[in-house]
């Protein structure tokens, strides 16, 4: 089965198993573009206490930007590594009012993904999967985030070449999936990779996946 086969195969599948998923409410872009570099690294618990502390403290984004770094710190530190969230995120603020005059991000949307993704990755602390959440969830286009869980799972079944980069990916696995997938193949990837294709001790055999999965079928299951 080609990639593109296999793509809709999966996507077919997870909707059969798991419906058509609903994100949380969606943030406007420059607060995704926040929220998510306040996710690398740890759970989603943690990356919204730090969110919210964020948001009662400094109401709007300016104050964000132009609060001092020790007390910004203080506010995000139950996300983890604020040291460089922190900067990171009053980085990312600076640069789009100096290129925008205003801190916001609609104006991506009149570029290409590939660009808009490029414009958001030359940002300090912006890597391919904080673009692709912010371009996919709060601006519609067309981007496919690759997760740890997505990474896995993708790896597993064979998708995508076992030793490929998560970076890579993002690239690879959105030319093996239809865009109108991107959504509910993300969310659904996310789901199974928690619940049954976990990192340790997977749970094959409830898989949906297990009849086309690489890592099933050629018994390196564990």
């Amino acid at each position: 089965m080609n990639g593109n086969l296999l793509a809709a195969k999966i996507h077919q599948l997870l909707v059969k198993e798991y419906g058509h998923p609903t994100w949380r409410p969606h943030l406007s872009p420059v607060g995704e573009l926040v929220s998510t570099i306040l996710s690398q690294n740890t759970n989603d618990i943690n990356r919204d206490l730090a969110y919210n502390s964020l948001r009662l403290t400094y109401p709007t984004w300016e104050e964000v930007r132009d609060a001092p770094e020790h007390q910004l710190i203080e506010c995000i530190k139950t996300a983890g590594l604020a040291n460089q969230k922190g900067p990171a995120i009053q980085n990312a603020l600076k640069v789009i009012t100096e290129e925008r005059g205003k801190i916001e991000l609609e104006f991506l949307k009149s570029m290409t993904s590939k660009d808009a993704s490029s414009w958001l990755t030359d940002l300090k602390g912006v890597g391919p999967k904080t673009a692709a959440i912010v371009l996919l969830f709060s601006l519609g286009m067309a981007a496919f985030p690759v997760d740890t869980h997505v990474h896995r799972v993708t790896g597993r079944i064979g998708i995508r070449p076992e030793k490929m980069t998560a970076s890579k990916a993002h690239t690879y696995l959105a030319e093996k999936f239809s865009p109108d997938t991107y959504y509910a193949v993300h969310l659904n990837l996310i789901r199974l990779g928690r619940e049954i294709c976990k990192a340790r001790q997977p749970l094959c055999q409830n898989c949906p996946l297990n009849g086309i999965c690489d890592y099933y079928n050629n018994g390196t299951k564990q």
